[in-house]
């Protein structure tokens, strides 16, 4: 088990090693999700009998006419997503408990039986008092949850599928790098057709399943994680 962590750990510090004096590589498109509903074409459900006037009309309903609806409506289309998180939260709690309980038991007169048995006890020992018992408890607790985030970002999203109910999934993926720290924004999740602007454009908060991360890898990134032998020494050492 242990050679195993070591090993593990030996490997993933040789993979950093590669990246020394080099700046973090971009993530590559080929092969997404995004890159195959852009360069797969859908075959249509059924295929409309057209005439030569549809395609001189500026009434048709395609995305190139004048009047045409240029939202994202298939799988390859995107659409941006606006992302604007201004969000504050404050939670305090506390909780208190005592108790407290006493009990007291004796035979101080029966027919004379407890002055005999008197005679037969230790001394010191009386049936008057046959036992006592006291006991108290007392417990106290209390939390406080603060957090205020602020986050304005916008990212050009692909449609990659087109759900039976008409419900789109998105994927979008922007990387800025500057000198040697690469900054990273992925969104992911489902929309509705209906809940895409005229601007061709939709808010986090019309996302389900909304899955949003921003972060980064680079020389920065790093020095602010601690090194994998202290991130296993905190794993394993019980104090």
């Amino acid at each position: 088990m242990r050679c195993t962590l070591l090993l593990s750990v030996a490997v993933a510090g040789c993979g950093k090693l590669g990246q020394v004096g080099r700046a973090p590589e971009f993530s590559p498109l080929e092969g997404s999700s995004q890159n195959y509903a852009m360069y797969a074409a859908t075959l249509p459900e059924d295929l409309a009998a057209s005439t030569p006037a549809d395609d001189s009309s500026l009434w048709e309903a395609g995305t190139e006419s004048l009047f045409g609806d240029r939202r994202a409506a298939t799988r390859g289309d995107i659409l941006t997503v606006v992302i604007e998180i201004d969000d504050s939260a404050a939670i305090s709690n506390s909780t208190g408990r005592s108790r407290s309980g006493q009990q007291k038991s004796g035979l101080p007169e029966f027919l004379g039986i407890p002055q005999r048995l008197d005679e037969a006890l230790p001394d010191g020992a009386s049936m008057a008092e046959a036992f006592e018992s006291k006991s108290s408890s007392t417990f106290k607790g209390s939390g406080n949850v603060a957090r205020n985030e602020q986050l304005t970002l916008r990212i050009a999203a692909t449609v990659v599928e087109q759900l039976p109910n008409g419900v789109l999934r998105i994927e979008g993926q922007q990387e800025v790098r500057v000198n040697f720290e690469m900054r990273e924004l992925i969104v992911t999740g489902f929309v509705r057709p209906i809940d895409i602007s005229r601007q061709n454009e939709i808010t986090y908060d019309k996302i389900a399943g909304a899955r949003i991360a921003y972060g980064g890898r680079g020389q920065i990134t790093d020095m602010q994680q601690p090194t994998y032998g202290q991130q296993a020494a905190d794993i394993l050492l019980p104090f």
